[in-house]
């Protein structure tokens, strides 16, 4: 028992110090043991686990949409697959309380979680401060069992933002309102903050600035390159389900033409 939480411990410790300003960690997402692997094979020192793809995989919806217990088995598997250290998308927490949450965390090897401010039930963001007091809850139930994981705090007031596109509220006027979010939740206890949906160069650029901790960026399509991001100063780079959408419509497509190719032999026949 000891050698397996002296490795958990080291894992969190190597997981945290890969969060480095202008050096991003960079984690593309798995949603099963056949995709970790594949991710720490390629090289990548870490493993993130993505709620959309595992959900989907398990055959339901995203935004807690699946049984705590179901996501927490298969994040379990991806960690058992794997020998680097494995950041898990926790959502919103699926309702549990803070101990039942890190001890399931803990139970299952992981190293870091990602934890959003969205209730899901209400579907609206949370109060900052209701938010806050729950990080400060996770990482004192950790303390409490002598677990330090990699806590990212979701922020998720730009979401409206990119999905509305170029023509929808502009970024920048919701960096204060995102800034204040980071600044509670790394109070709280947060490693690092995760404004997902921000990708305007200019409102990035003034959060990343004013940001007093790590930040994460979601690389969607219209956000600056891998190397801009790390020159504004990105401390982790994530691509949440876009990976798994992306393999979905290859798979799609290779069906297409599989039927396709069976309906001109039939025709033929």
């Amino acid at each position: 028992m000891t050698t397996v939480a002296n490795n958990l411990e080291s894992r969190c410790d190597l997981l945290r110090s890969l969060h480095r300003a202008g050096a991003p960690l960079v984690l593309p997402n798995a949603w099963d043991a056949a995709t970790a692997r594949a991710v720490a094979a390629a090289g990548f020192p870490a493993v993130a686990t993505t709620s959309a793809g595992v959900a989907a995989s398990l055959g339901y919806d995203d935004h807690e949409g699946a049984p705590a217990g179901e996501m927490l088995a298969a994040a379990a598997r991806i960690t058992r697959s794997v020998d680097v250290p494995v950041t898990v998308d926790a959502e919103a927490g699926y309702g549990m309380t803070a101990a039942d949450l890190v001890a399931g965390l803990s139970g299952i090897g992981a190293a870091g979680c990602n934890l959003e401010d969205t209730d899901h039930a209400a579907q609206a963001p949370r109060d900052p401060a209701q938010q806050a007091a729950w990080l400060r809850a996770v990482r004192q139930a950790a303390s409490d069992q002598g677990y330090r994981p990699v806590i990212n705090a979701r922020i998720d007031v730009f979401i409206p933002s990119a999905l509305s596109g170029p023509g929808g509220r502009a970024q920048g006027d919701l960096v204060p309102e995102g800034l204040r979010r980071a600044q509670a939740y790394l109070d709280a206890g947060a490693d690092c903050v995760y404004p997902i949906g921000l990708w305007e160069a200019d409102a990035l650029a003034a959060f990343v600035s004013a940001c007093p901790g790590p930040v994460n960026v979601l690389r969607i399509p219209p956000a600056p390159s891998l190397g801009e991001l790390a020159g504004l100063g990105v401390a982790r780079v994530s691509y949440a389900g876009l990976l798994h959408h992306g393999v979905l419509e290859q798979f799609s497509s290779v069906l297409a033409s599989l039927a396709a190719e069976q309906g001109e032999h039939l025709r033929a026949g």
